[in-house]
């Protein structure tokens, strides 16, 4: 739904001088299929190895206990992320500028809270930093 939301305000993320660029530990090919099941047109790039949020301090690693729940359910990170770090990044929003500076962050190691693409998208528009 995330995923969605942040799709469908894209047209006013570029009139806001910004762009769209999702960030996902999944292989090329999960991504791609991850974009043409729910028709996103925004670059899901992939992170192997989570190697980006780990050089952000967001990665972090599944414990033995959790990588069993996962399995049960069906979810194999190796098979999907193509290693065998079992790391996943924590959910975060980013708006970088030009010169990769970070300008604003929400980051939460709770992957059930997101902020409201509209929050995001507000503070892009307002540009504290300038």
């Amino acid at each position: 739904m995330e995923l969605e939301a942040l799709a469908k305000i894209v047209p006013e993320i570029q009139a806001a001088g910004g762009s769209l660029v999702m960030v996902a530990p999944q292989q090329p090919s999960f991504n791609r299929a991850i974009a043409e099941e729910r028709k996103l047109d925004v670059p899901i790039l992939s992170d192997p190895g989570n190697a980006v949020a780990a050089s952000y301090g967001i990665r972090h690693a599944l414990p033995e206990d959790l990588r069993q729940v996962y399995l049960k359910f069906g979810l194999d990170l190796p098979l999907h992320n193509g290693d065998e770090s079992w790391t996943l990044p924590m959910p975060a929003r980013l708006i970088i500028d030009t010169e990769r500076i970070i300008r604003y962050a929400e980051i939460n190691a709770d992957y059930t809270v997101r902020p409201d693409p509209e929050e995001t998208l507000a503070v892009l528009k307002q540009r504290p930093w300038e």
